[in-house]
């Protein structure tokens, strides 16, 4: 499982961040997270407002910062 993180670097990506590393802790899975800081590649997804979280190339929630028990429920689909 590939997690990327969208977003500039601000303090909302980094709180995604967190709260995704803390999904994947609670639930277990061993996934690889990917922060994405340029705006093309952003673009690419679709993504208007950031931060955003893209779960195996599929855009989970984007323009937010889920909880970490939001992203669990979003993991375990």
């Amino acid at each position: 499982m590939v997690l990327k993180i969208l977003g500039g670097g601000c303090k909302n990506c980094q709180k995604l961040y967190e709260n995704t590393k803390e999904a994947l802790a609670k639930l277990g899975i061993d996934a690889e997270i990917v922060k994405i800081t340029d705006m093309m590649q952003i673009a690419k997804y679709g993504v208007m407002r950031t931060p955003a979280l893209v779960v195996d190339e599929k855009v989970a929630v984007s323009g937010r910062v889920p909880s970490a028990s939001e992203i669990e429920k979003m993991l375990q689909k």
